[in-house]
């Protein structure tokens, strides 16, 4: 009996990347990458026309970012694998990507064994995380999961409307660049935005702005219209 080869959805905005990621994947006997897309669009279109096992997906795209994508593409496939694909090791940012639902996270300069490995990984039901990154991560995990360790009851109802706005961007793990740009806003005005947030929510990093915000949207919704 033929065994099944699985199926790999390639998305990245970099041709010499996918031909590359092609290329090395053509390699495995039982892989095979059935599509390529260089956007969210084009991502969601080739998902809904193929249903790929396994989307390695960029953390950055022109037309939105990794984790808009990821709930996206999961949303149209949900029997789908989501392996992110990032040359960041930044905490937000991953963050973002495991709260969008991303079922691995995996660091661009991987070695090629440790890529097949975490096809493989995340293809059996599991999760993946790159081991330069699991450790700074579990850390986090472990802060915020400190007995009687809560979110500061009084900094939902300190924060404006526009900064309930830039909160769930910043769990996405977007830049200022980009929130700017989601919110027709400069640079200057989020950065001077953030500095108010932390202020607020009394944080120092994005990081733990990420985990504020994580811990009240589980607990309730937030409204980011008044």
């Amino acid at each position: 009996m033929k065994q099944t080869r699985l199926t790999i959805l390639i998305v990245d905005d970099h041709e010499v990347v996918r031909q590359g990621l092609r290329t090395l994947l053509s390699l495995e006997k039982d892989f095979h990458v059935v599509g390529e897309a260089s956007s969210v669009a084009e991502a969601l279109t080739e998902t809904a026309r193929l249903h790929p096992q396994v989307v390695l997906l960029d953390m950055k795209l022109p037309d939105g970012s990794g984790p808009e994508a990821c709930g996206q593409l999961l949303a149209l496939s949900p029997s789908a694998r989501v392996l992110m694909l990032s040359s960041f090791a930044d905490e937000a940012m991953i963050m973002g990507a495991v709260r969008s639902g991303a079922h691995g996270y995996l660091l661009k300069d991987v070695r090629a064994h440790d890529l097949v490995q975490a096809i493989r990984t995340v293809a059996g039901g599991q999760s993946y995380l790159d081991p330069r990154v699991a450790q700074q991560t579990l850390t986090w995990i472990r802060h915020q999961s400190k007995p009687g360790q809560t979110a500061p009851p009084h900094g939902l109802a300190q924060l404006s409307p526009q900064e309930r706005a830039i909160l769930p961007l910043l769990a996405e793990g977007k830049t200022n660049k980009e929130i700017a740009a989601s919110l027709r806003l400069s640079d200057k005005t989020i950065k001077n935005y953030l500095a108010h947030i932390f202020d607020k929510l009394q944080v120092s990093r994005r990081t733990e702005a990420v985990a504020w915000y994580i811990k009240i949207s589980r607990s309730r919704p937030m409204d980011h219209t008044n």
